[in-house]
């Protein structure tokens, strides 16, 4: 039996589906035995595992890790199976080993990492773990030989969705449990249409896991899997995956007019300088198809830094497709990346003029601001940091407070970026998202909209970010007066 366990990533009420194991599961299908252990729905993953772990049967225990909160839950997990099993091979898979194949290596719990798209890789590994056990030969794994040494075999090729079977939604345990509430209605799943991006942001981490390669499913197989779960699941709403939606014209177009008869309402990401390309009858297809919201990169207001992180965009494009879209009734959530290690200063006090300049061009563009966290890159890392940062040698280094908080952006803690500043940012971000509380927060109740959006306007309009403690106490009281939706 092969274990896929999908470590606790998140709060059960916003748990989705794992896509991760359920690819792995996928190609599994009719060939192996195999269970799901997902940490987002099992509420006790550790007894779970010790149970499976004490029958003996346990071939191999197949991990998904994400940085952040993933990966600190997978360290317990898998030293506890480990003691429980030792001789039972455990191969982490996803973000966090694909980016850090070193530091999860060094893990002695960890014996093989796959890098990158997965599904062939996994199967060439249980086959060379039964056989020969020779591994020198199968693209995207990284192992430890005899001596103990880190091998790295070469990138493995990237293959269509539409050559992988469909997930097994229906392995899940109560799969229903992982269709929730969101804005985009009462019953949302998620989907991934495409795996990659033809682009090298060189602060990505994308980039080092599919070096600036898409492939993309065909329009009649997303509409038919879509369909299927609209079917089986009443799903009234999807949330895409994708890295880069939006491919070309005429495959969007072609999308659209395939899932305008599902009549779902959904969220994707796309580019701006894609979009902008676009004619108004395909945008406008687009939104009949029901899309509500789309994610951009915007990243900065100011051409010489998207120039340095090789965007490949300029801020007019963000700016005209703000007030373009607009018109075509898609809300834009714009992404915005603060901390040029270069000049700092000069980065965040123009991405935040540009940012009120997007405001004024259309007031319900929703903003995301992040602080710069550097990840390993072939192109060099933006702002060449490489030798101003050194990333820990182990998954337990990665855990700790100092490590945690610069996986999930809460205080990246580098050297470029003054703590005065990172103070600046934050508190402007605070003003913005409470002058415009997010649509997205469907616990928000309309007096702590008004109350947020009402304590902040005299600081936007002014300007003034400055110590905003009410602003602070404010998000705690609406936090705790939010109604609580858990899980069915």
């Amino acid at each position: 039996m092969i274990v896929l366990l999908h470590p606790r990533s998140t709060k059960p009420r916003n748990r989705r589906f794992p896509l991760a194991v359920l690819s792995i599961a996928a190609v599994l299908e009719g060939k192996e035995n195999y269970v799901i252990v997902d940490g987002n729905a099992d509420p006790h993953p550790e007894l779970t595992l010790e149970r499976l772990a004490v029958t003996g049967n346990v071939t191999l225990l197949a991990v998904s890790v994400m940085p952040g909160p993933q990966m600190v839950a997978a360290i317990p997990l898998c030293r506890q199976f480990r003691k429980r099993s030792p001789y039972t091979p455990i191969v982490w898979g996803g973000y966090f080993p694909s980016l850090y194949p070193d530091a999860a290596l060094n893990a002695p719990y960890v014996d093989f990492v796959v890098r990158g798209q997965g599904e062939d890789t996994f199967l060439e590994l249980l086959q060379e773990l039964r056989n020969r056990r020779t591994f020198s030969g199968i693209k995207g794994l990284s192992y430890k030989d005899t001596f103990g040494l880190h091998v790295h075999n070469p990138d493995r090729p990237l293959r269509s969705p539409n050559d992988f079977p469909w997930l097994p939604y229906d392995k899940l345990p109560n799969a229903g449990n992982y269709i929730l509430p969101t804005f985009l209605g009462r019953r949302t799943a998620v989907h991934q249409a495409s795996i990659g991006c033809p682009f090298r942001c060189t602060f990505c981490g994308v980039v080092p896991l599919f070096q600036g390669r898409q492939r993309t499913e065909d329009p009649e197989r997303t509409a038919a899997v879509l369909a299927h779960l609209k079917s089986n699941y009443s799903i009234d709403s999807i949330q895409f995956y994708d890295n880069n939606f939006f491919l070309n014209e005429s495959h969007s177009a072609a999308l659209a007019t395939h899932l305008e008869p599902l009549n779902l309402r959904w969220w994707c990401e796309g580019r701006v300088d894609a979009l902008l390309r676009y004619s108004d009858r395909t945008l406008k297809l687009l939104k009949t198809a029901g899309a509500k919201m789309i994610f951009f990169g915007a990243e900065s207001g100011s051409d010489w830094v998207l120039k340095e992180m090789n965007k490949k965009i300029t801020a007019n494009q963000t700016l005209e497709l703000a007030a373009r879209i607009r018109d075509f009734g898609i809300v834009p959530e714009f992404s915005f990346v603060i901390g040029n290690p270069k000049d700092p200063e000069r980065d965040t006090r123009e991405t935040i003029r540009f940012i009120r300049r997007i405001k004024r061009a259309n007031p319900d563009a929703e903003i995301i601001v992040q602080h710069y966290i550097p990840t390993p890159h072939p192109d060099g890392m933006y702002g060449k940091v490489e030798g101003q940062i050194q990333f820990p040698r182990t998954p337990e280094e990665w855990a700790t407070d100092r490590w945690y908080n610069f996986t999930t952006r809460h205080d990246p803690n580098v050297a470029w970026l003054p703590r005065r500043l990172k103070r600046k940012i934050d508190n402007f971000d605070l003003v913005v998202n409470s002058r415009w509380p997010t649509v997205q927060d469907i616990q928000l109740p309309r007096w702590g909209r008004t109350l947020l959006s009402g304590l902040s306007s005299w600081r936007y309009s002014l300007g003034f970010y400055h110590f905003p403690y009410e602003l602070a106490w404010a998000q705690r009281l609406v936090a705790l007066r939010k109604p609580r939706l858990e899980s069915i």
